[in-house]
């Protein structure tokens, strides 16, 4: 089918969710970047939003997927049937995990891993109220919705779920909102969408802390800071923490959609009755799906690119200065550029785009430039990038 038509039809008959969506035809990636049908090509500076972390077909997912379909795909709802994928890589997430995190319930996106998380909450402690931080995303479905606290996201999709309170991330005084009417406590590891918002390690463990007096669960997102972003595989592993439940997606299936939440064994068995089903998931855990995933961890526990992370990181922050940059926050290869205006960045945006490289910004922080490339970015490729981003802010904030 000609270029052309592909364009119109998909904005006839693809739902948009942004007046101005990109568009661009992508025929095929490879590593660190994308192609159109016509040869051009993207370094991909944002992994589709921190997925691709082994980049664009690794051969190792490849070939985890085409051998899985062989042999066979979708069979039963989850949790009923003995399939080795989900076996293999439930064992292999328990092994890398810190006791209690032993139990592994697969759903399909990371906004399924909250909803789900939220369940476990509830069912677990008998109580309804649960925390969430200012300025955090946890998807878009109207129970992960629901714990956003900005307005002019969720005013049109309301009554969302009652019973959410906010703190502050970072804020000890706001501790004192977590009761024992506190069902969970669910935040970010490293606030994403706010724009890279690094926790106080001593904030973290009050916070820790005070969910275990009050009896509230300690619910960690690490649907974005997760699978070695931040430098370790988990971001909680540098705070001297550990979650009651952990939630992943994203990176999780190496391009593949899968997510998880994750809890002790006596915690996740509270799903299985009064009532039974207490909660199920036609596609969670589906056996491709998991097949992708467990190639993914595996190569990353094999490959030395977590443990290179840090390095690719300060080549960013060395060379990202210019005079139009206000601030560089990040955490490992999660790193947001401050400009002065929301125009700004889509200046910058576009004008990348225009010459080859894939950037993106920030859902709520829209003055942000979003870097979040493939784990497998190589030093050469840090330095075209940042060529390309100082270029293009000189050029768009003068």
């Amino acid at each position: 089918m000609h270029i052309a038509h592909h364009r119109q039809l998909f904005f006839r008959h693809v739902a948009q969710t942004s007046a101005y969506p990109i568009a661009l035809e992508i025929a095929r990636g490879e590593g660190l970047y994308l192609y159109s049908p016509d040869g051009r090509r993207w370094l991909d500076l944002i992994s589709g939003i921190s997925v691709s972390v082994l980049g664009h077909s690794h051969s190792a997912v490849v070939h985890a997927v085409q051998a899985q379909v062989a042999r066979y795909m979708h069979t039963l709802v989850y949790g009923e049937l003995v399939m080795a994928p989900q076996v293999e890589l439930a064992t292999l997430l328990a092994h890398h995990l810190p006791d209690p995190l032993d139990s592994v319930y697969f759903v399909n996106s990371g906004a399924e891993a909250t909803e789900g998380a939220m369940k476990l909450a509830k069912r677990y402690t008998g109580r309804a109220e649960i925390v969430a931080c200012r300025k955090a995303y946890h998807g878009s479905t109207q129970g992960a919705a629901s714990l956003m606290s900005e307005q002019w996201y969720t005013r049109p999709f309301r009554p969302l779920l009652p019973g959410i309170r906010h703190i502050d991330f970072n804020n000890f005084e706001d501790l004192e909102h977590i009761t024992t009417n506190t069902a969970a406590v669910i935040l970010e590891t490293v606030q994403a969408e706010a724009g890279v918002v690094v926790p106080n390690a001593a904030w973290l463990q009050a916070l820790r802390q005070r969910c275990t007096e009050c009896g509230a669960l300690l619910i960690l997102d690490e649907i974005q800071a997760g699978y070695g972003r931040t430098g370790t595989l988990w971001a909680f592993e540098q705070y001297g923490i550990v979650p009651d439940v952990l939630l992943l997606a994203k990176g999780m299936g190496g391009g593949m959609p899968i997510g998880a939440f994750i809890a002790a064994r006596e915690l996740m068995q509270c799903l299985s009755y009064e009532p039974m089903l207490g909660h199920i998931t036609t596609f969670g855990g589906h056996p491709v799906n998991c097949a992708a995933a467990l190639a993914t961890l595996q190569v990353l526990l094999r490959q030395p690119w977590i443990s290179q992370v840090k390095a690719k990181e300060e080549r960013f922050r060395q060379q990202l200065t210019h005079p139009a940059i206000r601030s560089v926050r990040s955490a490992g290869l999660l790193m947001a550029v401050e400009l002065d205006s929301f125009e700004q960045v889509q200046l910058v945006i576009r004008y990348c785009l225009a010459r080859g490289l894939l950037t993106d910004w920030f859902l709520f922080n829209n003055r942000c430039i979003r870097i979040a490339p493939p784990l497998i970015i190589e030093h050469e490729h840090i330095d075209e990038a940042c060529a390309l981003l100082l270029e293009a802010i000189d050029k768009c904030t003068g």
